[in-house]
């Protein structure tokens, strides 16, 4: 581990010594001193425009939740909302809306999303008092309950988070200087509450997220220098949940579900117990919130800017491996049906969880230049996010299986299963839990302005690959634009297309996933020569208008190993899962869980794959291009681009359980059924089946 950190560290501390002496040549905001440098520094939303299929996504977005949330859940995103200055709902979730409203918007240029967008950014910049305080307004008295609606908490610090978030982007998006001068007198309002009502004050939420305040304070430092900045950022940390202590912890024991000890919409604070600390660490059931997990994971890393100790970032790389091992799935996710829930393919996994991580990892990119953080947000956002919401995004799970065979309204093996009333796999506008109805919308924004970052010396970094164009300032001061032409993650190939104005020198930093061996470049056709150093292609030359750089990633069917030794295949950054067709059917439902679909399969579900495909992956999996789709849409079951054939046996006797799919039969693999004939069966990308089998057991 300390190996893989102890470079990157190197890299960082020079980089911050020499950090005065450069900082008016770097067109992109880098930290100021004593915050460490950043590897790489985030692009402004707008920057990077998404092409081709990513530009269908945002635009299906635009189409259908996103941009009609506000009237297909009037009641709480509505008028009447606190954030809005309303009697209705006054916490998360109107805020929620708005952090994935705003970056698609900007992104798209799109003039009615920002109509939308505006009345709730001028409403929070005019809601200021002199002491500082912004957003909804504690009632003198507190208002008569109505179901479905927050109107409570509103002094709570935890909503203002997903605010600053929120004004943060729309000032990068527009440079309101109204959003700087809000959060300098919000900050140092925080600074003088926060001794006398800590994070935990009101609920827990804030102490487990205040890694999202932070954040935020150290943007604003590199915007304006204000020291007192930093003397918040001590306090926000201290008063933050203590994750790098927890995620270090190896010596832990079995304790309480402590984040499900108290009421959701109580005051009561989280008791911090030094014995109970000593013994909280990831491979424990029930120890987290799932979604605490996703925003907490990046709290250490963002504080190593300012303590820049190794024992932050071994603590993050700890956590991750730690929750794969004892919590993960192959799409990039952990069973967490709220609390963290094991590693069984039937778990479910929260959509807040997943957008949140994507988050969590972005922000963590930009402060370690890790490529394995890298690798993990597209794995995420490859397969885990677009299998969650439906193909016209009208609708969303609460949680999405591994192994999904059935989506019903039945008792299932989840933790809350008794407080979702038993939809949280059925697709609709409120199943299951409505917080990821508001806070699905950041996912694929935000991945559109990471998919680039700028780099040291004046470069720029493809990060995450995706059909896109990014325009931003280069050593110099010059403006250069790449249009990125792939269909990637389907393909193989990325070309890069550069417009300049003048030639210019600057650094480009082509990512190499892990998973690819033998990666090949040429540049106007020419094949060269290139080093590879800690995952990254660094193409350090003159670059001239017109430049056309080509990067081939050979793609080979891999597979890796899961619970009771199943097994799941995956070629590049994909998953592929068995291809189920699917029967859907709407159910009219008049409680607060609103109508949603039920999908059945019109498949059999319970196939094994041959032992002999997974000795010889490379004869056992053949890689089908679709020629029959219609070439729109990619993440469908009948538009998969790509599929792989292989054969595969019926494990009879692995059935049902709850409507879901069974215990998986531990793989040796199966001899019971050698005398059986295999079948022809599909595998399709995970991102785009809706029922599936993604951890296979193996059969002889």
């Amino acid at each position: 581990m300390k190996t893989r950190i102890f470079p990157l560290m190197l890299f960082m501390l020079v980089a911050s010594c020499s950090q005065q002496a450069s900082e008016t040549e770097k067109p992109h905001l880098q930290n100021r001193l004593p915050l460490v440098a950043k590897a790489y520094m985030e692009l402004p939303v707008g920057a990077v425009k998404p092409e081709g299929w990513l530009l269908q996504q945002l635009q299906l977005m635009k189409e259908g939740m996103t941009g009609h949330l506000d009237e297909w859940y009037p009641s709480v995103v509505g008028e009447r909302n606190g954030w809005l200055g309303g009697d209705g709902d006054g916490w998360e979730r109107g805020v929620y809306w708005l952090d994935g409203l705003v970056p698609l918007a900007w992104q798209l240029e799109d003039d009615a999303l920002k109509a939308k967008a505006m009345p709730w950014i001028e409403w929070a910049l005019g809601s200021q008092t002199e002491e500082g305080y912004f957003g909804p307004v504690p009632f003198e008295t507190p208002p008569e309950t109505e179901p479905g609606l927050q109107k409570g908490m509103r002094e709570d610090w935890w909503p203002k988070m997903v605010m600053l978030k929120v004004l943060q982007q729309y000032h990068e998006a527009t440079s309101d200087e109204r959003v700087i001068e809000l959060m300098l007198n919000y900050f140092r309002y925080q600074l003088n509450e926060l001794p006398k009502t800590p994070l935990d004050h009101w609920t827990f939420w804030a102490n487990r997220r205040g890694g999202d305040n932070l954040m935020v304070v150290y943007w604003l430092y590199n915007q304006t220098g204000e020291t007192f900045l930093l003397e918040l950022a001590d306090l926000l940390h201290q008063q933050t949940f203590p994750w790098t202590r927890i995620f270090l912890n190896e010596e832990c024991n079995q304790v309480p579900d402590l984040d499900h000890l108290y009421p959701y919409n109580t005051g009561n604070r989280y008791p911090f117990d030094e014995d109970l600390i000593s013994r909280l660490c990831v491979e424990q059931l029930q120890s987290f919130h799932c979604v605490n997990f996703a925003q907490g994971i990046k709290e250490p890393m963002i504080r190593y800017q300012q303590d820049p100790d190794p024992i932050y970032l071994e603590a993050v790389t700890k956590a991750l491996a730690d929750m794969t091992r004892f919590h993960g799935q192959p799409q990039g996710m952990y069973g967490g049906d709220e609390p963290m829930h094991g590693n069984d393919p039937t778990q479910g996994i929260e959509l807040c969880s997943v957008v949140e991580l994507m988050y969590s990892l972005e922000k963590m990119i930009a402060i370690s230049g890790n490529v394995e953080f890298m690798d993990h947000l597209e794995r995420i956002a490859y397969n885990a996010l677009p299998t969650q919401v439906s193909d016209d995004f009208s609708s969303r799970q609460y949680f999405q299986q591994a192994n999904q065979v059935m989506l019903t309204r039945h008792r299932h093996n989840f933790y809350e299963e008794d407080h979702h009333g038993h939809t949280d796999l059925c697709y609709g506008l409120l199943t299951g839990y409505p917080c990821c109805t508001c806070n699905l919308h950041q996912g694929w924004p935000k991945l559109v302005s990471h998919l680039w970052y700028a780099s040291a010396g004046g470069g720029l970094a493809a990060i995450v690959y995706g059909p896109c164009n990014v325009t931003a300032t280069v050593a110099g001061g010059t403006e250069v634009s790449i249009r990125e032409e792939t269909s990637y993650p389907f393909e193989e190939r990325i070309r890069f297309h550069v417009t300049t104005a003048q030639d210019v020198e600057f650094p480009l930093h082509l990512r190499i996933p892990g998973w690819c061996e033998s990666p090949a470049l040429s540049i106007n056709g020419s094949e060269i020569g290139f080093k590879v150093s800690d995952g990254m292609m660094i193409l350090d030359r003159t670059w001239q208008n017109g430049d056309l750089v080509e990067l081939e990633l050979p793609m080979e069917v891999k597979l890796n190993r899961w619970v009771e030794n199943s097994v799941s295949v995956e070629r590049g950054p994909l998953v592929y899962s068995l291809r189920i067709r699917e029967e859907w059917s709407e159910v009219e439902n008049s409680d607060k869980y609103g109508n949603f679909s039920e999908v059945r399969p019109l498949d059999p579900w319970n196939y094994g794959l041959l032992e002999a495909a997974i000795l010889d992956p490379g004869q056992g999996f053949e890689v089908v291009r679709n020629t029959n789709g219609s070439g729109s849409y990619p993440w469908t079951l009948d538009d998969a681009p790509l599929a792989l054939h292989t054969r595969g046996k019926l494990i009879p006797d692995w059935k049902l359980h709850r409507e879901m799919a069974g215990p998986l039969p531990h793989s040796l693999p199966l001899k019971h059924l050698m005398e059986n004939e295999p079948d022809e069966i599909i595998l399709i990308p995970y991102g785009c089946s809706t029922l599936r089998i993604t951890e296979f057991p193996v059969v002889r």
